[in-house]
């Protein structure tokens, strides 16, 4: 009885790290499949906007 219990834990300890990596796996994927030279579009527009703005908190 003690086997069924240990292999019961043991496949729902891997079902749920499965199931936790799976979306950052195909994240990886579609991001390095799909967004080749898109990765720093987004950085770029957020720059552009910021650009201008009065810097606030921080040590000068």
């Amino acid at each position: 009885m003690a086997g069924y219990f240990i292999d019961f834990a043991i496949a729902s300890a891997l079902i749920v790290a499965l199931t936790a990596l799976m979306g950052n796996i195909s994240n990886t994927i579609g991001e390095r499949m799909f967004g080749r030279n898109k990765s720093g579009k987004h950085v770029e527009a957020s720059r552009r906007i910021q650009q201008g703005w009065k810097v606030v908190g921080g040590k000068k």
